[in-house]
């Protein structure tokens, strides 16, 4: 073998992904949401790109994606026979018009005609949706607090009372008080005294440092914090096991008076600073809608979360002409392909959106039709070989995605779930053994089913299940045992 340098030239294929190809599955993944923040700054950062408008004064000549065809004429100031050469003979039919067919886009049952979102003046007054309610932005905790604190403490009380609330959860509870004397450099006495103002606050029961001590502010403000019911509140843990018996004989009252007590410590709320605390939960604004039709199901985009990109032609064409430099002609070409590229990945990301939807809404008929008990188990490998895809490719198209349909709001996600054997021979999804197992529950009346006969139940109804899974699937659906289930029933 020979030690001494040399040149070779060899030829090897390798995958590289361009920033082009990175930006197209970018936007695949992002919600309608996400990808109108994302067109934001392309909007910012070239300034080829402009939004379409729907204003009647706006020009489509100004800014277009493509090479266009002439427009048709509209119904407006076209002629019959204008339309009919133009293929739109129907749109001279002004009156025949079917509010509750396909002929009008319905992006929700708001947009149809007799709806019952009724905004005028003869409705009544309760029943008109309150936009400045829906506007406003929720109070504050830790301000609400501080405000109450500056009316009634000042000097170094004011300072001691502005870190415990720092120190208040969401939930109104103080947590770390223990340190906080030795940080401020004062007297554990001066921590206390502040702290008891501070738990006289509204809403009654925050700055507590235990759920005892929550109840027991709420019970000392409603008058009702007697030696039977401190009891009671100093022994949580023996009503929380339904060890019912032994309560009432450690409080020593009768059947009727321990009930009354139960029924009042019910009233009280473990966690006052959730009325105040917290960050307003966005709402839910769905990517797609389907629709029931004459002819099957319609899925589209909602294209109100879409912004129209457009291409602004003229002022390319008079940049180009006032460019007197190649590097500002290059940077203009540059800028003109990034704009184009990103026009047609973003034509590519809904045509595969609905694409996937549409074979999602395919093989999950049952559901849109009957409900989730007709839930079919189905994974995104099917999803992809039906259509032709990569199973990563629908893994991202139902990332961060929600589908509104007559049934309600649901994530994308939510129809991918594991199979679960049935009597028919056909996998049964598990979200439709979820709800069989959800309302058996709930109708159980007295009778408290266990898991054991949950599982007979099931298999009555063609489910080949385990009582492992039964318990697993109960437990994930936020439902108590057998055991627990009866005590919850005994307190009522």
């Amino acid at each position: 073998m020979s030690l001494a340098p040399r040149l070779d030239l060899r030829q090897a294929q390798s995958l590289v992904m361009t920033p082009q190809l990175q930006q197209a599955i970018k936007l695949l993944a992002l919600s309608n949401l996400e990808l109108e923040g994302f067109l934001a700054e392309e909007l910012e950062q070239n300034p080829l790109l402009a939004t379409g408008s729907d204003e009647p004064g706006a020009t489509a000549s100004d800014a277009t994606v493509a090479e266009a065809a002439p427009a048709a004429p509209t119904g407006e100031t076209a002629t019959a026979d204008e339309l009919v050469r133009a293929g739109d003979a129907a749109a001279d039919a002004p009156l025949d018009i079917d509010y509750d067919g396909e002929t009008f886009h319905q992006d929700s049952a708001a947009d149809r005609a007799g709806s019952g979102l009724d905004l005028s003046d003869g409705a009544a007054a309760g029943e008109r949706p309150d936009f400045d309610s829906i506007a406003a932005d929720a109070p504050n905790l830790a301000d609400h607090l501080l405000q109450q604190a500056g009316e009634m403490l000042d000097g170094r009380d004011l300072m001691i009372a502005r870190h415990i609330v720092d120190l208040i959860d969401d939930a109104g509870y103080v947590v770390g008080l223990d340190e906080l004397a030795a940080r401020l450099d004062v007297a554990d006495a001066a921590i206390e005294r502040v702290l008891t103002v501070i738990q006289g606050f509204d809403p009654t029961g925050v700055g507590a440092r235990s759920l005892a001590e929550c109840i027991a502010l709420q019970a000392r403000e409603a008058d009702r914090y007697d030696p039977a019911m401190a009891c009671m509140i100093d022994h949580l843990d023996l009503l929380a096991r339904g060890q019912i018996a032994q309560l009432r004989r450690m409080c020593d009252v009768d059947e009727e008076d321990f009930a009354d007590m139960v029924r009042e410590l019910r009233g009280y709320d473990p966690k006052p600073g959730l009325r105040y605390g917290g960050e307003r939960a966005a709402p839910i604004v769905p990517d797609l809608f389907v629709t029931r039709t004459r002819a099957g199901w319609a899925i589209e985009l909602n294209h109100a979360t879409l912004p129209r990109l457009l291409i602004d032609r003229r002022y390319h064409a008079e940049l180009v002409a006032g460019a007197d430099d190649k590097a500002g002609k290059a940077w203009l070409a540059d800028r003109l392909a990034s704009a184009n590229w990103l026009i047609k990945a973003l034509d590519q990301r809904q045509r595969t959106i609905v694409r996937v939807a549409t074979e999602l809404v395919k093989q999950q008929e049952g559901f849109f039709r009957n409900g989730v008990a007709h839930l079919k188990p189905m994974t995104l490998r099917a999803v992809a070989d039906a259509i032709g895809m990569h199973e990563s490719t629908v893994s991202r198209v139902t990332s961060n995605k929600y589908l509104a349909c007559d049934r309600g709001l649901y994530e994308l996600k939510y129809f991918f779930s594991s199979g679960v054997p049935s009597g028919d021979g056909e996998a049964a999804s598990a979200e439709a053994v979820k709800s069989h197992i959800g309302r058996m529950i709930a109708g159980e009346g007295q009778d408290v089913l266990s898991d054991d006969k949950l599982v007979d139940l099931l298999k009555a109804k063609g489910f080949d299940i385990a009582r492992r899974t039964v318990a697993k699937y109960r437990e994930a659906m936020g439902l108590g045992s057998s055991v627990q289930r009866r005590r919850k029933k005994a307190l009522e």
